[in-house]
């Protein structure tokens, strides 16, 4: 039998990103919490956490944070069952990986409703669309929002719909880089702007329009950062639709490629066994998120 206190130390180590922060959430010192995570070791024989900064979970540290999650939604679920248990419980987090652009547009609106009737608390971790699934994988979340179509095992995979980005820039910016016509050259030159390392939607894009290798870019890992960027006249950048209709009406920004927009596929994916809460969370965005990105409501 696990001790849940140990698995409670670890999963409060990584989702804390350290020790000292793990001991505040848990009520404990930071050495009684280091006590805990090496009792867990010499119980399962092996290591569950990489001591680095932040601290990681090993391979067998993934699973047991994979049961623990699962394990909380499953208790809360008994709970609700006991009027006595359920009484003082505390609202429960659903430790979820969202990409930026997810965040920033459809997802309050799509998840607001069921967080404010469930009395569900979110600890949102943000992550690139295309690499929210490690994740899952690595057991710190309960479910993620990417573009990953394929389920980790364990889990399922469930559409959303498509986020639809469009290449923005400010009609100066398009004036001074593409007064000779937009043609691979001067898209290599001019600056774009990217969202991180992983970011490649950008590479996509271009290799489209025939541009192969590497093209001149900022890097901003903000939504809300990109946007101003673009309309200081930064540089072009791929902005969900939904993200920019204000600007694109005032015509602030405009399409360096008019009537080419690039369409992101977006997936749910959520543990088998997560209990009633995930399986109701997935029915609600089963039917609001694809409302919510079309920009119905």
């Amino acid at each position: 039998m696990f001790d849940y206190k140990l698995l409670a130390a670890l999963a409060a180590v990584v989702e804390q990103a350290g020790f000292e922060r793990a001991a505040q959430v848990l009520g404990l010192s930071q050495s009684a919490v280091s006590q805990r995570i090496k009792l867990l070791e010499a119980r399962v024989g092996q290591p569950v956490l990489v001591r680095a900064v932040p601290p990681s979970p090993t391979e067998l540290g993934r699973r047991l944070l994979n049961h623990v999650q699962q394990v909380r939604l499953l208790e809360r679920d008994i709970q609700a069952q006991v009027p006595a248990l359920d009484e003082d419980s505390p609202p429960e987090r659903l430790r979820i990986a969202i990409n930026a652009d997810s965040l920033a547009t459809w997802w309050a609106a799509a998840v607001g409703e069921f967080c404010r009737e469930q009395s569900v608390l979110l600890d949102l971790l943000v992550e690139d669309q295309a690499v929210g699934l490690k994740r899952m994988r690595a057991g710190e979340v309960a479910a993620c929002v990417c573009a990953n179509e394929r389920p980790v095992a364990g889990a399922r995979a469930m559409p959303l719909g498509v986020m639809r980005y469009r290449a923005l820039a400010t009609p100066e910016f398009i004036a001074r880089h593409f007064a000779g016509g937009l043609n691979p050259a001067a898209l290599t030159r001019a600056p774009a702007i990217v969202f991180g390392p992983d970011d490649q939607l950008q590479h996509r894009y271009l290799a489209g329009l025939g541009v192969a290798g590497g093209f001149a870019h900022h890097l901003c890992p903000s939504s809300e950062g990109f946007i101003r960027m673009a309309l200081a006249g930064l540089g072009w950048g791929l902005i969900p639709e939904l993200q920019a209709r204000a600007q694109l009406a005032s015509g602030a920004l405009v399409e360096v490629t008019r009537g080419v927009p690039l369409d992101v596929a977006l997936y749910w994916h959520h543990w088998r066994h997560g209990g009633q809460l995930l399986s109701a969370l997935t029915g609600h965005l089963q039917q609001h998120a694809p409302q919510v990105l079309q920009g119905l409501s």
